[in-house]
């Protein structure tokens, strides 16, 4: 059983687990968790269940009606004080009689940011900050990047095989890892905005991209230079928000297959850098379109130029024990590497996981 320093620290994971009950629904907005205690007793509880839905503190303060009066409030995250999807949660609180606010963190939105805690003590209730923030800012690491850089959090999944190739020399790569790692992968989509891919991906395994086990799809996600993606391609399959990102055309080159794939998918066009997609550009274009997270899934080219540029923010490799081969075997990350090993990109935070026969490797780039 673990152990927390006093009584608020336990109240407060209490309130954490509520708010992970609704993850990979929340975004663009953060988890969060709420409880009402009096007189040591939790007498209501809350969480914001999706974006649009009531806020945490809302939800419990409800719930607890009357009772509230002269209570205690436990939040996960600083209350909000501006109008957004909803009304502020502030007010609530101030109206609700609630003495004293338990929070676990600041929230990084430029618009509350300490707001809410000046608000409430100008109100006369007593506000102590500050309980399990390490994991709380781990929680909502998706809405603290989102938020405070407006671009997505960007996870990398690679799955190699044990000599780090992702298709053999003819292009052949079904099935590299087992099926309990493809089932884990999908559950895992379910959590993401998008799932992006390089159009060399789709003309390769034509993938659907969809999430097998979730009531929620990812947008897909294709970047496309020359937008060569085929009109009958698998993607527009299923769940058929596809945004396929690509250069900008020159006045008179429009084509057939522009005219084509714009019945079928959104065409973001972004910058260019070095006759390529410039990715920070459309980072901050998706995050436009209140895209949060991406989970990036291949090829080599594209997954290479992630941590070419810095913008990867967790690493997830599935890694089968199976060997490929060949120097003309397709490789897991390509890009332009490094040219010496102590500029290796080392990961932090490192988890390690066996599902079936392969072991899965996942951390942060330092």
């Amino acid at each position: 059983m673990k152990k927390y320093k006093d009584i608020h620290e336990k109240f407060m994971s209490q309130a954490l687990k509520l708010a992970l009950k609704a993850r990979g629904r929340t975004l663009p907005n953060p988890m969060v968790g709420a409880l009402v205690v009096k007189n040591g007793r939790v007498i209501a509880r809350g969480f914001h269940e999706k974006a649009g839905s009531p806020h945490a503190e809302v939800i419990a303060l409800d719930k607890a009606g009357k009772s509230s009066r002269g209570a205690q409030l436990y939040v996960t995250l600083e209350p909000c004080v501006h109008f957004g999807r909803t009304p502020p949660c502030v007010n609530r609180i101030i109206a609700s009689g609630i003495k004293e606010v338990f929070i676990g963190m600041i929230d990084p939105n430029p618009l509350n940011n300490g707001k809410g805690v000046s608000i409430l003590r100008q109100n006369k209730i007593k506000v102590r900050v500050g309980f399990l923030e390490k994991d709380l800012r781990k929680a909502n690491e998706v809405f603290i990047k989102y938020i405070s850089q407006r671009i997505p959090f960007v996870t990398v999944k690679v799955a190699e095989s044990l000599d780090g190739r992702i298709a053999t020399r003819t292009g052949d790569s079904k099935w590299i890892t087992s099926d309990k790692s493809r089932s884990f992968a999908h559950r895992m989509r379910g959590d993401f905005d998008a799932v992006m891919v390089g159009v060399n991906t789709v003309l390769r395994d034509n993938p659907r991209l969809d999430a097998w086990y979730s009531r929620r799809h990812p947008i897909k996600v294709i970047v496309d230079t020359q937008l060569s993606t085929p009109e009958d391609a698998s993607l527009f399959g299923g769940n058929p928000n596809v945004i396929l990102v690509t250069l900008p055309t020159r006045p008179g080159q429009e084509t057939e297959n522009r005219k084509v794939l714009a019945a079928k998918a959104r065409i973001l066009e972004v910058k260019e850098k070095s006759g390529q997609i410039n990715l920070r550009d459309m980072l901050k274009r998706l995050a436009q379109l209140e895209i949060a997270n991406i989970l990036v899934e291949g090829g080599g080219t594209l997954i290479g130029s992630f941590f070419d540029e810095g913008l990867v923010d967790k690493a997830m490799f599935f890694i089968s024990p199976k060997i490929i081969g060949g120097k003309e075997a397709i490789g897991s990350v390509m890009g332009r590497g490094i040219t010496r090993i102590d500029s290796a990109i080392r990961l932090k935070d490192i988890k390690l996981r066996r599902l079936g026969e392969d072991l899965l490797i996942e951390g942060y780039p330092k």
